[in-house]
């Protein structure tokens, strides 16, 4: 991928970084790495930091590719993937229906469910009064989350009725749409894909109740195994549910599931990323590097495919 012939056919590529959501920063970061190693490729590549507007960067016509970076809602929901769309400029990752579905985490749990798959029981929050009913039907402890946000921003795990309030007012202000989710006891593993090949399965670790958004980008004392530490059978069976779960919902090009494995050995579907973080403390350039990828080769298998509109 080297060579001149190779890196002209991607023409002007724009990676689009930043957006309007809560992860900005994280976007920005994972953003940067992505275009430094596109340019050391020979990619003609260049930066475009957004935040509320979209559509503007792309009008003058003047980006023959886009690799999409934004975390959250604007980049990781659809939004961008229709500009792009409607303005028909190729771009990475996946396509508008399955990019809406993943960033909807009470959509993404009905379709798995839908499809056979199991994730945690969950209770819709849309008012404090719903709180008897919740706890009767999920018990404590539950995990408390916004439905269309991400990096676990706005989640809390609790363990009473003052901690179920005080977690719903949190995630109230990130989204109008709050649910609760039983928590589960046992390990997390989280498994990507880029282009058609499932990487190996990362367990991860962490001293906080969860892994929450300091365990993902800010501490030092979150363990990361790869290998997992499963047998090769039960690698090989959370390889094939996270291929299945994407099949699901449409993730195309690269994306990440997370799930957990409880202590009665059952797998527990918990979420699809579909433009998943790009930093020096995230999880699928971990690993690719596993599998032989290093950064570079991983960005460059997201730009090749990446999704040509009119095809």
């Amino acid at each position: 991928m080297n060579s001149q012939v190779d890196t002209e056919k991607w023409g002007h590529v724009a990676v689009v970084m930043g957006g309007p959501s809560a992860e900005r920063d994280v976007s920005l970061k994972s953003g940067r790495a992505v275009l430094t190693a596109l340019l050391a490729r020979g990619v003609n590549a260049t930066a475009v930091e957004v935040k509320s507007d979209l559509v503007s960067p792309f009008l003058a016509g003047s980006f023959d590719r886009v690799v999409n970076v934004i975390h959250g809602r604007g980049g990781e929901d659809g939004v961008i993937q229709g500009v792009l769309e409607s303005l028909n400029i190729p771009y990475s990752g996946s396509g508008v229906l399955a990019s809406a579905i993943c960033m909807d985490k009470l959509r993404t749990k009905w379709c798995l469910k839908g499809a056979g798959l199991t994730t945690p029981q969950w209770y819709t929050l849309t008012r404090e009064q719903d709180f008897d009913a919740c706890i009767e039907q999920l018990g404590f402890p539950m995990i408390i989350k916004p439905v269309r946000e991400g990096s676990s921003i706005g989640m809390s795990r609790v363990n009473n009725l003052v901690e179920l309030g005080a977690g719903y007012r949190l995630a109230s202000e990130f989204d109008s749409s709050v649910y609760a989710e039983a928590w589960v006891d046992g390990e997390e593993y989280t498994v990507g894909l880029i282009a058609g090949q499932v990487l190996p399965v990362i367990r991860v670790k962490t001293p906080n109740s969860f892994y929450d958004y300091e365990a993902k980008y800010l501490s030092n004392s979150t363990e990361y195994f790869c290998p997992s530490g499963l047998t090769k059978d039960k690698e090989e069976r959370i390889m094939r549910l996270a291929e299945k779960a994407f099949e699901v919902v449409g993730v195309t090009g690269w994306g990440r599931v997370d799930l957990f494995i409880d202590h009665d050995d059952q797998d527990q579907l918990i979420e699809i990323n579909t433009v998943p973080g790009m930093t020096d403390h995230s999880l699928l350039p971990m690993a690719a590097k596993a599998a032989g990828i290093d950064f570079d080769e991983l960005v460059m298998r997201i730009l090749e495919s990446s999704i040509d509109v009119d095809s």
